[in-house]
């Protein structure tokens, strides 16, 4: 049946009573009052992605740290990007999910790889601002907000922190111990989460860890290498540097990186940043510095020293007077740490510092080896 608008119509408009009660009611146009924005509603939306692999005991507590922020949580979402884990990390996930509504995206990660993931999370993610957070760490509560406030002060097109690195056990703390120390890491500032005291000013740099940065950037200079896995952030920031790009340092972010548990897993790890450490200079050559060959050198000179010992017994001291002056930095450096405290660790630190030298120094030059027998036609563009 039609309606016809005729019959709906009052044949005179109504009576003058009706006309002017509907008038009296009307609010002049003069004392209508804006409907403005909350200042939640105003934040930028914050994608938060988490590349993770077999992070089973690590992923909840990176989760619920991520839960907890102050940040509205209306205005972030967390995709976590599975790498095919073959461990309970999926089970994990789900449950928090279930439990606590977070992640808001799960996807799968068939290439496994850190930098791969990230990138299926860019793909996903709807912020203005995207955060890379490792599924090995727990961010502090106001890590989100610190992130956002650090790039509006700033201006900067990315900014990241320095990590507080914790570890289980004996073993697991004397290898965060020597992952913050400068002899273990050098002049790694975010590693340094000790001055945050004596240092609080934010300082420009070229590289920094979980990183937030402005989505334009990736429309600007491109996603992840994906062929650098373990080398991925410093080729990223370094690339963003060189295309103009700003990057800050800033004391106020905070987070906790849990290290790996056994010295074996550290000069793995170490291996691997070595490896890659090759590519990524090999690409940025001006980012090279003579800190980046230290580890590489120790082992040259003790190898090479070996070596020509059995040549000539004559240039022994040649590999003597190279390995006596790690060992006696190695144990200065040791003792140090151990003797503040840290007795339990200390029988460990020798072992960490060698793990992380002598694994960056070996990875490093397996990596040379790679780039110089690598045929021309796999080679990338630097």
């Amino acid at each position: 049946m039609e309606l016809n608008p005729e019959e709906d119509k009052p044949e005179d408009g109504g009576s003058e009573e009706q006309q002017d009660s509907q008038e009296s009611n009307m609010q002049p146009l003069h004392e209508l009052q804006p409907v403005w924005p909350t200042e939640q509603q105003m934040q930028p939306y914050v994608s938060v992605i988490v590349p993770a692999r077999n992070e089973e005991g690590f992923i909840t507590r990176c989760l619920q740290a991520l839960q907890a922020q102050d940040y509205p949580r209306e205005r972030f979402e967390v995709i976590v990007v599975d790498g095919e884990s073959t461990d309970g990390t999926s089970k994990e996930v789900r449950e928090m999910a279930l439990a606590y509504g977070i992640p808001d995206v799960f996807k799968s990660n068939p290439s496994q790889t850190a930098p791969a993931g990230f990138n299926i999370g860019i793909l996903n993610a709807g912020g203005e601002i995207i955060i890379k957070v490792d599924g090995h760490t727990r961010v502090d509560a106001d890590f989100i907000s610190a992130n956002v406030k650090a790039l509006q002060d700033s201006g900067a097109d990315a900014v990241g922190g320095r990590i507080r690195t914790r570890g289980h056990g004996p073993e697991g703390r004397a290898i965060a111990m020597a992952m913050t120390s400068p002899f273990g890491v050098g002049d790694a500032a975010f590693r340094h989460a000790e001055n945050l005291d004596s240092e609080p000013k934010a300082v420009w740099t070229d590289s920094v860890p979980y990183a937030a940065y402005r989505r334009d950037v990736f429309s600007q200079i491109g996603g992840f290498a994906e062929d650098v896995e373990y080398g991925e952030d410093d080729e990223f920031n370094y690339r963003l540097r060189e295309n103009g790009g700003r990057i800050l340092l800033s004391p106020n972010i905070k987070s906790v990186y849990f290290s790996r548990p056994k010295l074996a897993d550290l000069l793995r790890q170490y291996w691997n940043y070595g490896q890659a450490k090759v590519e990524v200079l090999r690409r940025h050559p001006r980012r090279t510095g003579p800190r980046h060959f230290v580890p590489a050198a120790l082992v040259l000179t003790l190898g090479a020293g070996s070596l020509l010992t059995l040549l000539r017994r004559r240039i022994a001291w040649f590999a003597v007077i190279a390995g006596g002056s790690y060992a006696a930095a190695n144990a200065v450096a040791s003792l140090r740490i151990g003797l503040d405290g840290n007795k339990q660790e200390l029988r460990y630190l020798p072992l960490a510092f060698g793990a992380i030298h002598f694994g960056a120094g070996a990875g490093m030059l397996m990596g040379v080896w790679k780039a110089l027998t690598k045929p021309k036609q796999e080679s990338h563009d630097a």
